[in-house]
């Protein structure tokens, strides 16, 4: 359904605030990255889809692009909220019309030209690609502590389209997050999220850091008030607009995982009870598929002294019938006792294409129940116990564990790598994480004795 075109009510000329007024300096300044950084309703949305629409008012034959990590909440709190108030209160006398099927903003102009605004979810694969297929003048990433700056490389390809009037433009906003994420990494110390090498043009970054106080005049007073009671992690983000350090709320760090390693020197091992290969499935089509997140496969293992070890990591971007053999590889490499992956995104798929290569291997779904970081707090906390130990060095994987933090996940790209390993872990602990469930971390038991490697190897041959 299209909605009518509308022409903006006329409204009292808008006001902004000194801070506001020296944010609105950097976003038309020479940088190319515009961050607005800061606590909660301090304007900073306001101020960007501002600029978005002068930008769009300004270049007939334009197009822009809003995004954030979830559609449905860039359709409320986005489409639906600030942008008829930018609307009603910035530009009075512009026609428009919002499509509320494809979800895009047409600008008319009086030479009978239009500009358009689109707004996507970058978690929709299939409405993603369709808006990735246009160009862009400008590309604003709302609420970018939500995104996996994976998927803000993916949608910058698309910042491209040339105008007259225009040159190109990157606006972010967010609230600020760990000192781990890439809003930090990028605006803050100036670096490459991806290799940690200082950014070779800093000035094209730019932040402003704007906070509730700074718009004091549009607020009611009981909500500084609010603001001021929450916890002090939170104050510090939601008012303040205070990075949080690399290790509040850190459920690994380096140093954790560092004393709980193991480099496989004879005799440093213990038999194994049980062994896994973990399966965290994605959307990933092939090698050439980089906007798909990649597959996360691992094997762990529980040993006779009830630790857990880490034995592999060969997460990566594959297509089904070569991951269903690298973990079909895996299974009979370890002589392994189970698949495992999760049920809810994909199990059934994991299952169909692992038994296409092989329909006599065991296979487990496992269910998420809770979210992915209560799910790992049982994990971290057999790590903290000096119970669960990585057999080698696995970058990758351990980068995305040190990004879970208890107030959510903070990592540069999807943890499939430590999704994996936390099902498999998951597993091998059936009744730790089963009572950390309910509130209660009891370490594990089971009767069963060790396989010795005979015993693995007739298994594997009846199996051929």
């Amino acid at each position: 359904m299209h909605s009518a075109e509308v022409v903006a009510p006329v409204a009292p000329p808008f006001q902004i605030t000194k801070a506001q007024d020296r944010a609105r300096d950097m976003l038309i300044s020479d940088a190319i990255h515009c961050a607005l950084g800061g606590g909660a309703r301090s304007g900073k949305t306001f101020l960007l889809i501002r600029q978005v629409v002068m930008r769009a008012v300004r270049a007939p034959g334009s197009r822009h692009a809003v995004f954030r990590f979830r559609f449905n909440a860039l359709k409320q709190s986005v489409v639906l909220d600030t942008l008829p108030k930018v609307l009603k209160l910035c530009f009075p006398h512009l026609t428009y019309k919002l499509n509320k099927t494809d979800w895009f903003l047409t600008i008319y102009h009086d030479d009978g030209e239009h500009s358009e605004i689109w707004f996507g979810g970058l978690d929709d694969k299939e409405r993603t690609e369709k808006i990735l297929g246009m160009e862009f003048a400008t590309i604003y990433f709302n609420e970018c502590s939500q995104i996996p700056y994976a998927s803000v490389i993916l949608a910058l390809t698309r910042l491209a389209q040339k105008t007259k009037n225009l040159s190109l433009k990157v606006y972010y906003d967010f609230n600020p997050p760990s000192k781990m994420h890439w809003t930090y990494l990028l605006f803050v110390e100036r670096k490459n999220p991806m290799d940690k090498v200082q950014v070779p043009e800093p000035m094209k970054y730019g932040l402003y850091m704007i906070n509730p106080a700074d718009n004091i005049e549009n607020l009611d007073p009981e909500y500084i008030s609010f603001l001021k009671a929450l916890p002090e992690a939170a104050r510090r983000r939601f008012l303040h607009g205070q990075f949080a350090d690399d290790s509040e709320g850190a459920l690994w760090t380096v140093e954790l995982l560092a004393q709980n390693r193991v480099l496989g020197q004879v005799g440093s091992l213990p038999d194994f009870l049980r062994i896994s290969v973990n399966v965290d499935p994605s959307g990933c089509s092939g090698p050439e598929d980089q906007r798909s997140d990649k597959i996360g496969i691992t094997v762990t293992a529980l040993g006779t002294n009830g630790h857990g070890y880490l034995l592999e990591d060969l997460s990566g971007h594959y297509k089904p019938e070569t991951w269903g053999k690298i973990a079909v590889d895996a299974y009979e490499r370890h002589s392994a006792d189970m698949v495992v992956a999760e049920t809810n995104y994909g199990g059934d798929m994991v299952r169909a294409v692992i038994q296409a290569q092989d329909p006599n291997i065991p296979f487990q779904c496992v269910t998420a129940t809770r979210g992915k970081v209560i799910r790992a707090e049982p994990i971290s906390s057999l790590y903290e116990q000096n119970k669960i130990h990585h057999v080698g060095h696995f970058p990758e994987l351990e980068d995305q564990l040190c990004a879970m933090l208890q107030s959510g996940y903070v990592g540069i790209t999807s943890p499939d790598a430590a999704d994996s390993a936390i099902w498999g872990f998951t597993f091998l602990y059936p009744k730790l994480t089963k009572r950390a469930e309910m509130g209660h971390f009891t370490p594990p038991h089971t009767n069963l004795s060790s396989r010795s490697a005979s015993e693995r190897e007739k298994r594997r041959m009846r199996r051929m």
